[in-house]
């Protein structure tokens, strides 16, 4: 069972465009101090679309080594159910703890058509896996119900907002014994997620992703502290202070829910290098109001 915040790092790249495993280590050993509730690398902040297999095998290694044990370690895995099975085989041989699995989101499929991709990728290994839906691998109440009754299958992460289907599916599973019930964990994973938990949690989701983690520890557990204790006023000062002009920016350019966090994480003084293409690095402009939007969060916390 995971709990607390979840850290989602960046992967560092190196000038010469290799991974960066040191300041990886770096970055990792940062995010464990500050109070990660468990580690998710090489996933959508992490740039697992851009990773080739060795290096994917890098990072989740690095990952294991770093974290030693004292939280849980998953690792990406998805796209092309040829690499989705590849890359979860590689993930338990490096040691990790899970997976989460993120199906192709350009190819539009039937629901049927996702509860086949997941079960040829989950069969790969013997990790315990958390299926996100996103884009357009969107699951229905009865494809999300057979997802869930598989045994592997430990987790449900939404990312396509809508909370109307999600309720249904929250309360479907969660009254199957055949899923594991209210052991079940279903989680948040809109980009930047603080901006919406409150609606996630009024719907019993309480787990989320939080990239802000990964430059401003700090400031996302502060927020973390305030929803789960129901300390509203704090939440609500972040929410209007950080949260949501960090939102306002990331949406301005396609690829900032990554790009933003990796130039912050440069901000707070640790060279991780910039984003692969299709992704492109922040404008002069845009960091100068990033800069300005993590001080206002600092100032509000």
């Amino acid at each position: 069972m995971l709990k607390g915040i979840l850290f989602f790092p960046v992967t560092p790249f190196a000038k010469d465009g290799s991974v960066d495993t040191a300041k990886l280590s770096e970055h990792l050993k940062a995010g464990i101090e500050a109070g990660a509730g468990g580690v998710f690398v090489a996933c959508g902040t992490g740039e697992f679309h851009a990773l080739g297999p060795e290096e994917f095998a890098s990072v989740v290694r690095t990952a294991v080594r770093v974290v030693g044990g004292r939280v849980p370690v998953f690792a990406g895995t998805g796209g092309a159910s040829a690499l989705g099975r590849q890359y979860a085989r590689v993930a338990e041989e490096a040691g990790a703890d899970g997976l989460l699995l993120m199906p192709p989101y350009l190819v539009a499929g039937p629901p049927a058509g996702l509860v086949a991709y997941v079960r040829e990728v989950v069969a790969a290994s013997s990790l315990p896996v958390i299926v996100y839906q996103r884009g357009t691998a969107r699951f229905d109440v009865p494809a999300a119900l057979e997802v869930a009754r598989l045994p592997q299958v430990m987790g449900f992460k939404d990312g396509t907002g809508d909370l109307d289907l999600l309720a249904r599916i929250v309360t479907a599973v969660r009254a199957d014994p055949a899923t594991g019930g209210e052991e079940f964990q279903f989680f948040n994973g809109m980009p930047t997620a603080e901006g919406t938990q409150l609606a996630y949690r009024a719907i019993g989701v309480e787990l989320y992703s939080s990239a802000v983690f990964c430059f401003a520890p700090e400031t996302a557990l502060a927020f973390h502290r305030a929803v789960t204790t129901g300390d509203d006023h704090l939440a609500q000062r972040l929410l209007a202070g950080f949260f949501h002009p960090l939102i306002a920016l990331r949406e301005r350019v396609p690829g900032y829910a990554v790009a933003l966090v990796k130039a912050a994480v440069r901000l707070r003084g640790l060279d991780v290098g910039g984003v692969r293409p299709p992704l492109t690095d922040p404008t002069p402009g845009h960091l100068a109001e990033l800069e300005e939007i993590i001080a206002k969060g600092a100032a509000i916390r």
